[in-house]
């Protein structure tokens, strides 16, 4: 069965390390959401916080795993913490992939990933959702050749 993709991270430090992941799905004939250049983004983003809300919740219609790329910052930037949030809710499986290894386009540098010990929402109940408990698994792209495998990942999810 194929699988839509919703791909989770932080837009402004790791578009760049996003992609290099994410082009490894699609291009193996797989469809994704949740990617938007960076003067569409900041056209929505200007309308409103809740117009932002919108789109995500339009993006990860039809998905059923969200794939969150996990840079130095991920997990505090509040877009992430409602993607990963109405991710839950909805039922995607989420998976979570280190980046940090992948050299930045532009500057050629490496980064951490930051820790899935991490507090990313909460449920209907109001309670926390930890992200290292409501994952299907963290996998890292470098180390686990994330080229040939995030596909497998993301269809054993």
């Amino acid at each position: 069965m194929i699988k839509k993709a919703f791909f989770s991270f932080h837009y402004k430090n790791d578009v760049n390390r996003a992609n290099v992941a994410r082009n490894s799905w699609i291009t193996k004939d797989r469809e994704s959401r949740g990617f938007i250049d960076k003067a569409e983004f900041e056209k929505i983003q200007r309308v409103s916080d809740q117009a932002v809300r919108r789109w995500i919740d339009e993006q990860l219609q039809g998905t059923s795993v969200t794939v969150v790329l996990i840079g130095e910052e991920t997990f505090d930037r509040p877009y992430v913490k409602y993607e990963i949030e109405q991710s839950y809710k909805k039922g995607n499986a989420l998976i979570g992939v280190k980046i940090g290894g992948i050299k930045d386009m532009v500057t050629g540098r490496t980064s951490s990933s930051q820790s899935s010990v991490k507090i990313v929402g909460n449920d209907r109940n109001g309670n926390h959702l930890w992200f290292d408990e409501i994952n299907s698994g963290i996998y890292d792209y470098n180390l686990e050749d994330g080229y040939n495998n995030l596909g497998k990942w993301i269809m054993n999810a």
